[in-house]
């Protein structure tokens, strides 16, 4: 993988620009450092549409949320971006597309492309001046003073006690000018002086593998830092299941794994306010997603029944709770609003990402996956949605592969074989270890060459295979392995290698994602060509070749052109909600109207898992390229 790359820009002369880009350096940057001028009006902060570009050749970048707040879903669709938002993944040709007039920044896409919502967090700063009591005659407070001044904003007259406790000092430092905060009517802060430009909010996904953040002025939805880690739950259980049976029934385990996670959004909210230079204090609203487990131990529920039949919530609803309820003690004023979950391994991250792929308004049948160690599913249109999850486990993230690792510094993720293999490396290290893209990558390879059959058994045949790919195939004390990178030439001083194990778990893993979509397209009677696109959400959907996923089984067989990389859509939904009250509405909204199927308790599943462990028919890479073109 080289991390130097060429942009080519349609200029409207008809002339063509290329030039010369590192990876990961957004549009707008590599145009200007060419001397190519894209105008950036909000100065390259994702708070207007003049540096807009259609991406015409390459790999259409995942949408950010300044992405759909000012190009709004239709366009994002039709492969519009942001200059100033769009890394570069690969060689991108594009076409600059500025607007011919700005009608205003705060735009978000409703329900159709000519449906615009302003942004509307739910919380409100308001600067106010108030005049404390002069008479022991005037019954009233300083409180009540601040109540006034609020006037019909006010819906509650709530007021957690930490708030008013030093309220006569501050009241009367700037002469009576406070800065009020107000949440869904309530209030939830008040600062001396004028602090009404100042109000941040964060979203989360809590995943099963990672936790990612990201950090956002509610004002303008511009992201102003993101944030992550390895959830901190993971020694104590690779998959849900694993981390339900430790707190089955277990109280103090449970309270453990609910420390990690409120420890780690404490850690990932100060890191974003750090980078940002902003006061956490002035973080009002949390929207906070994920699937049920991780949803539940948040919450500290006892998640014991959810790993028993029949795998029921505790609860399904939208919440909203006080920081210091749950306790997250980083963001004090903060209220965490968690979104409804849809089923016991449907959860909440699910629904976000129905939301940010806009599927319940889409004219026609689409499928997103969600590709993790929970893998979700939806397919449907603005008729009908359904749902369903299925058990991937943990192989994706190079978990339970004899060389496997997650997508760092010196894991395998491309491959090529042809008189011998050639892999590409993250980092252009030498090889330690293998990630999920890779795996599925060596999968698809080794399945053209011949290294394996279509029940996934390594060849016995190395006769007919190219002379230095047979002495590839090895013996060793863990059975039939297939040498990826000798020794020699490792990071590690020894052969990396897929083990016939190593592939069986691909199988398992993939096979929960194919046959959970073949049970959707049954449900819904619909067949591959139907599809008029797949969204592959999650942020190891990013990496993974769709060529190779569509060769190996783990999607259905349709054309490349028909799936789409969109990210981290559950994250992006969280940012949604963030942003905007009518998404949150939206969330309640869809709880209601998406279908699920629950996988263990139809009798036909059991037979497409089975046909979903077989790689299929061996197909020189060349042969597959062509037939997708054919189809398109």
């Amino acid at each position: 993988m080289t991390d130097r790359l060429e942009l080519r820009i349609d200029g409207e002369d008809g002339r063509e620009t290329t030039v010369g880009a590192a990876r990961d350096t957004t549009i707008l940057d590599a145009a200007h450092a060419a001397g190519y001028e894209i105008t950036a009006t909000c100065g390259a902060r994702g708070r207007c549409r003049s540096c807009r570009v259609k991406v015409l050749e390459g790999t259409v970048p995942p949408p950010t949320v300044q992405d759909n707040v000012q190009l709004g879903p239709e366009a994002v669709r039709e492969r519009f971006r942001l200059a100033c938002q769009t890394k570069l993944l690969e060689d991108t040709r594009v076409r600059p597309m500025p607007p011919k007039a700005e009608s205003g920044y705060q735009i978000l896409g409703g329900q159709a492309a000519t449906t615009a919502m302003a942004l509307d967090s739910g919380v409100e700063k308001r600067l106010i001046t108030v005049e404390p009591p002069k008479s022991e005659h005037h019954q009233t407070s300083d409180l009540d003073e601040v109540f006034n001044a609020l006037g019909e904003s006010l819906t509650s007259r709530r007021v957690a006690p930490e708030l008013v406790r030093d309220l006569p000092a501050r009241l009367r430092q700037y002469k009576g000018t406070l800065t009020a905060t107000l949440f869904r009517g309530q209030l939830v802060d008040i600062e001396a002086g004028n602090t009404s430009e100042q109000a941040y909010g964060m979203a989360f996904d809590i995943g099963t593998t990672s936790i990612v953040g990201s950090l956002l002025d509610l004002a303008t939805g511009e992201e102003l830092a993101a944030v992550g880690m390895i959830n901190p739950q993971a020694p104590f259980g690779a998959d849900l299941m694993s981390r339900i049976a430790f707190a089955q029934f277990n109280t103090k385990n449970l309270q453990t794994l609910r420390g990690k996670a409120l420890n780690a959004l404490n850690d990932l909210i100060k890191e974003a306010c750090g980078k940002a230079e902003v006061e956490a204090s002035q973080i009002y609203k949390i929207v906070v997603v994920g699937n049920t487990c991780m949803h539940h131990i948040l919450l500290g529920i006892d998640v014991s029944y959810l790993g028993l039949a029949p795998y029921a919530p505790v609860l399904r609803d939208a919440q909203t709770i006080p920081a210091a309820e749950l306790p997250l003690k980083a963001a004090p004023r903060a209220h965490i609003c968690t979104l409804p979950i849809l089923a016991g391994f449907v959860g909440a991250d699910a629904l976000a990402c129905v939301l940010s792929t806009r599927l319940y308004d889409s004219e026609e049948i689409r499928v997103l996956v969600d590709i993790g160690t929970n893998g979700e599913m939806v397919i449907g249109s603005r008729e009908r949605l359904v749902a369903c999850s299925a058990p991937a486990g943990p192989a994706f993230e190079g978990a339970q592969i004899r060389h496997g690792m997650r997508g760092a510094l010196g894991a395998i993720e491309r491959i090529a074989i042809d008189e011998d293999v050639t892999c590409g490396v993250i980092g252009g290290e030498a090889a330690i270890g293998i990630c999920g893209s890779g795996l599925i990558e060596a999968c698809a390879r080794m399945s053209e060459a011949g290294v394996m059959n279509a029940s996934g058994a390594l060849t016995r045949k190395t006769e007919d295979l190219p002379p230095a790919i047979g002495k590839r195939l090895v013996k060793s004390d863990h059975g039939a392995e297939f040498v990826l990178v000798w020794g020699a030439e490792s990071g590690k001083g020894e052969d990396v290698t897929l083990t016939q194990g190593d592939i069986r778990q691909l199988q398992l893993a993939k096979s929960a994602i194919y046959s959970g979509v073949a049970m959707l397209q049954k449900e819904m009677e619909v067949g591959a060509d139907d599809i008029a696109e797949l969204l592959l959400c999650g942020g190891f959907g990013n990496y993974v070749d769709v060529a190779s996923a569509v060769q190996i089984r783990l999607l259905p067989e349709m054309p490349a052109e028909r799936i789409t990389y969109f990210g981290n859509a559950a994250q992006m939904g969280a940012q949604m909600v963030l942003l905007s009250e009518r998404e949150w509405q939206r969330a309640g909204e869809l709880l209601e109207s998406i279908e699920h199927v629950a996988l263990a308790a139809r009798p036909d599943f059991q037979e497409l898992f089975i046909d979903g462990m077989n790689f299929g028919a061996p197909k020189r890479r060349d042969e597959t390229e062509e037939r997708t073109a054919v189809a398109v």
